[in-house]
């Protein structure tokens, strides 16, 4: 547990520096979160991918394509803005 300055006593420039420090640490924290989240999502994935999306290859027919095409559309959206490719390109 973290304890507060008092305002009444403290400097000015003492509670921003505070305030500062408690901003950057919930923002990591939620950074971590996040990137966690992504992590599992990205592992699901990926387990999914290993075992051909749930069907065998030799049962693949064309719903299962537009249901990949479908992911690949979505995850090429998530690629180009994290790389700034496509739409997003500088």
């Amino acid at each position: 547990m973290t304890t507060r300055l008092n305002p009444i006593t403290t400097p000015r420039h003492e509670l921003r520096a505070e305030k500062a420090r408690r901003n950057r640490e919930a923002a990591l924290n939620a950074f971590t979160a996040k990137k966690a989240e992504i992590d599992e999502r990205l592992a699901r994935l990926q387990a999914l991918s290993d075992d051909h999306f749930n069907c065998h290859p030799n049962e693949a027919g064309w719903a299962m394509v537009g249901t990949l095409e479908h992911y690949a559309s979505l995850l090429k959206r998530i690629t180009d803005s994290a790389f700034g490719e496509g739409e997003h390109a500088r």
